[in-house]
């Protein structure tokens, strides 16, 4: 696998920013659900970043228990598989806010599906009085809405609360011409432009996250986020992973 880097760019440090974790990142080595080790590695991490003076949002996916798609595959109707699935990204919230406080921290799980005995509605004032009163947020259950991804909602909730930028945590550490799993000449981006990213289909998100933040220019940061210490760098500006910006 190489790590040349195509281009350069200086990156900053950012003050709020929108962390879009997969579900499947929450398995660790195991093959299904949450590993105990590794959210709490990742709690302790998101108070690191907090603790360095960034407002943290964050949103999770939900393959590692249901994934909307893959139930729409085997027959079932997308509006439900996809309910199903922000269902999946509420487990998953829950169990990362009980591993932050579990590690000290204050944390609010807000979610766009009304589930008052466990989570806050979403209301996005409160969101960002939240994050000014120092408290971290985890934003469950998507849009609230089918057929829409949750690199969608991320996309959409770091516009509401007028982040800097979203920092995406994959198990790759950056954007690639072609996917280095299965091509060990594949070249690692250090930059991209939105319009590359969709030209080239390159699966940094999905068409509609990807152009939401393009015509708002939200940057992104994709970064491995199961290299302990990567997280801290993407957000303090040092150029880790792929940076994606217009212009």
């Amino acid at each position: 696998m190489s790590d040349v880097r195509l281009e350069s760019s200086e990156q900053r440090p950012y003050k709020r920013v929108l962390l879009k974790l997969s579900g499947e990142v929450l398995m660790g080595e195991t093959s299904y659900g949450v590993d105990p080790e590794t959210i709490n590695r990742l709690a302790r991490e998101i108070i690191e970043v907090q603790n360095a003076g960034v407002e943290l949002a964050i949103v999770i996916g939900g393959g590692n228990i249901f994934r909307g798609m893959s139930g729409t595959a085997s027959g079932m109707d997308r509006a439900s598989a996809d309910y199903m699935g922000m269902l999946a990204t509420v487990m998953n919230s829950i169990a990362l806010q009980d591993a932050i406080e579990r590690n000290g921290a204050t944390v609010r799980v807000i979610s766009a599906l009304h589930i008052r005995e466990i989570a806050e509605p979403y209301i996005r004032r409160r969101a960002v009085r939240h994050l000014e009163k120092g408290r971290i947020l985890i934003f469950a259950a998507g849009t609230g809405n089918p057929y829409f991804t949750t690199d969608t909602a991320a996309s959409l909730r770091a516009m509401e609360i007028q982040a800097d930028a979203v920092i995406k945590g994959t198990k790759v550490d950056g954007v690639y011409t072609s996917d280095p799993a299965k091509n060990p000449d594949a070249i690692r981006y250090e930059t991209l432009t939105f319009t590359e990213a969709l030209t080239k289909r390159l699966g940094v998100m999905d068409a509609t996250a990807m152009s939401l933040c393009r015509d708002n220019h939200m940057p992104i940061v994709v970064f491995d986020v199961t290299t302990p210490g990567q997280m801290l760098k993407a957000v303090s500006g040092e150029p880790v992973g792929t940076l994606v910006q217009e212009g």
